[in-house]
């Protein structure tokens, strides 16, 4: 038995020493796998996207250019109410054409990424938080917990935000603005998937604010006394997204600017919150 023993405790220390010797190579290593993983699992929901284009095209991406998508409907109604028709907006259905022989076939695959990526968002982010958490205190991941759900469902807000409110502006001002009568538009496929994939991605991303300002105050490279010192230029930044985002019209921009003055608030607090807790965890070492 203690033979038996003695080899055992070898075979540890020479284990360990070995660990010690290719830590980086290791960790390289288990970093593929999980990188493998999420993107196996983005391919996996892109192809139940690329079977499912009926309900991808027809359901989700065409809709918000008809006069029956919820939020036109819903603005009409608010037109009315205040006497109002600029407010009814994509009141007439696009005629979308396709000019390349493999356009729409391109289109295709294209969106099936998209939508991978979206619905293996929570999933890749677990993934990359599998890899990270490890390497946390005890105490870091006590504050972390719940890291990957709030992540995901800012994400999942910001996307539902960029599909429902900022598309169907979108959709109305690049297909209703005119440089002289005599130019007609005529819509084509690829610019109009190109217009709502870039404005609802762009919205999943911008919504992880909160999230940033949460590392960013962990990491002790931004406070909270420093967000509210820059609260005005931040009013700038925001307004300057929403500007890129958004049609060049002042209502769709404040639209989309205020949630996002709303996630830098949050991000405020959150900064506040981390201040306090370090705070009191220096007061115990004094």
């Amino acid at each position: 038995m203690k033979r038996k023993e003695i080899n055992t405790n070898k075979k540890t220390t020479k284990a360990k020493k070995r660990s010690k010797d290719i830590p980086f190579l290791a960790h390289l290593e288990e970093l593929r796998w999980h990188l493998i993983r999420a993107i196996i699992s983005i391919i996996v929901f892109a192809l139940v996207a690329f079977v499912f284009k009926g309900i991808i095209f027809d359901e989700i991406l065409f809709k918000p250019e008809e006069p029956n998508f919820i939020t036109n409907r819903l603005l009409c109604q608010l037109g009315e109410l205040i006497n109002s028709t600029v407010l009814c907006i994509n009141s007439t259905k696009l005629v979308i054409i396709n000019i390349k022989m493999a356009g729409q076939f391109m289109t295709h695959i294209k969106v099936s990424l998209v939508a991978g990526i979206i619905v293996a968002f929570p999933y890749v982010f677990w993934e990359i938080w599998k890899f990270i958490k490890p390497a946390l205190k005890s105490t870091e991941k006590s504050v972390t917990r719940g890291a990957v759900f709030w992540s995901s469902l800012l994400f999942i807000l910001g996307i539902l935000f960029g599909y429902f409110v900022v598309t169907p502006l979108s959709v109305n001002f690049f297909t209703t603005y005119f440089v002289s009568k005599d130019v007609q538009n005529q819509i084509n496929l690829t610019s109009y998937i190109g217009i709502i994939t870039s404005v609802v991605l762009a919205g999943g991303v911008i919504f992880e604010l909160p999230i940033l300002i949460y590392i960013l105050s962990k990491a002790g490279l931004v406070t909270a006394k420093f967000l509210r010192k820059y609260r005005r230029h931040s009013i700038i930044i925001v307004l300057a997204l929403s500007a890129i985002i958004t049609p060049p019209d002042i209502f769709s921009q404040i639209l989309v600017a205020f949630p996002l003055f709303f996630l830098y608030e949050i991000g405020i607090v959150i900064s506040k919150r981390i201040e306090k807790k370090r705070d009191k965890e220096l007061a115990k070492y004094d």
